[in-house]
């Protein structure tokens, strides 16, 4: 026997839920398949547990995409201030951290429970645990074969995420099921992910494991501001994870180790105030002591300030603000926060999401090739691409 439905949404995440909330408060009947044990996994683990959920500055210039048109008409007409609003309604605390990133006050588990009482207001059903063997089209519409029985609707949502995190449920189901409806996909690569390091490069900053500075990171004429973090296989912090999705094996990666000023007039300043001080005790006063010294150690000679002429400064200058750094790889989807790539938009509508080859059949979400900087913006893309396709069902 087959149950029939509106609206079919394959994946319960941030995406799958809002399309869900949206399309059923228009009255349609929604069913929302996962087939974790649970909705929202990855919302539940996002900031450190309390769900970086939207960012005050979101622009379309905060996402990557081979069309960086298309997030536009979603992201204009569901705001973070809509998301914010619905947050307030339901009397969650929050809080902008910084660079207007909003966090609750206390969990991530709060938005969860949103979400899934406004999915409960607008009479959605939701099966968790529900492994689908099937998809097929036809008769106006899409049949869906499960491990809980068949189900028929005249409209499929693919709102089943990228690859990134394998161990929270992630697969490239979504991917597989728009190659099967005739769409491209584009290549794919993890995002907002830490980079390792390997060789001589590996062996010089291994055993500065837990040092942490602010850096600026530059690579193909991007620039990030933010924490780095040695690790003992790389590099992480909000700097790396950022230029990550900016970056290819072999491309030209640079650290500006000193981006609060002009590191020439520093030196010169110092050279000029405590002549007799040798070089690394300067920089172990302005960079952690650790990786002062080894920068000291492998790429300067520490001598007494006094000794250094004018040129030589201005050399020592250029290393800590244009630092080489030789990444050989990433930590791959393990760790990454994202999926860079994904389904092709030229073959979708941008105001629906709707496919331009399949009616009635949409994708939203990381499945589809928008990705945003860290720091909320997946979030809203998640919220407006899922509020875009509810809309219009």
């Amino acid at each position: 026997m087959t149950e029939n439905f509106d609206v079919i949404i394959i994946g319960g995440g941030a995406a799958g839920l809002m399309c869900a909330i949206t399309a059923g408060q228009r009255g349609r009947r929604v069913l929302l398949i996962e087939h974790a044990n649970r909705v929202g996994k990855k919302i539940l683990m996002s900031g450190g547990g309390r769900c970086n959920f939207t960012n005050l500055g979101v622009t379309p210039g905060n996402y990557l995409s081979a069309n960086p048109h298309f997030c536009k008409s979603a992201l204009a007409r569901y705001k973070p201030a809509d998301f914010i609003a619905m947050v307030e309604r339901h009397g969650i605390a929050y809080h902008e951290k910084e660079l207007g990133q909003m966090f609750c006050d206390d969990s991530s588990k709060q938005i969860v429970s949103m979400l899934l009482d406004e999915c409960a207001a607008a009479n959605v059903r939701i099966e968790t645990s529900c492994t689908i063997t099937r998809v097929k089209s036809g008769d106006g519409g899409f049949r869906i074969e499960t491990a809980l029985g068949t189900f028929a609707a005249a409209a499929l949502v693919v709102a089943s995420g990228g690859l990134s995190i394998p161990s929270m449920g992630a697969s490239g189901f979504g991917y597989e099921l728009a190659r099967q409806f005739g769409h491209h996909v584009l290549p794919t690569r993890a995002g907002l992910v830490p980079l390792t390091l390997s060789g001589k490069h590996h062996e010089r900053l291994q055993d500065l494991s837990g040092v942490a500075l602010t850096v600026e990171s530059q690579c193909n004429g991007e620039t990030f501001r933010a924490g780095l973090l040695i690790t003992h296989r790389g590099v992480s912090g909000p700097a790396i994870l950022q230029i990550s999705s900016y970056w290819n094996p072999g491309d030209d990666l640079r650290l500006n180790l000193l981006p609060d000023g002009d590191a020439l007039a520093r030196l010169r300043e110092q050279q000029a105030e405590r002549p007799l001080a040798e070089l690394k005790n300067v920089l172990a006063d302005i960079l952690p002591r650790r990786l002062a010294l080894r920068f000291c150690e492998i790429w300067l000679t520490s001598k007494p300030m006094r000794q250094y002429r004018d040129n030589e400064l201005q050399q020592i200058a250029s290393q800590l603000e244009n630092w080489p750094l030789v990444a050989s790889g990433t930590e791959g989807y393990r760790t990454a926060e994202v999926t860079l790539g994904g389904v092709d938009t030229e073959e979708l509508s941008s105001s629906s999401m709707q496919s331009r080859l399949v009616a009635g059949l949409y994708f939203i979400g990381e499945v589809v090739d928008v990705t945003g900087h860290l720091g909320g913006y997946n979030f809203q893309w998640a919220w407006a691409s899922g509020h875009a396709a509810g809309s219009a069902i």
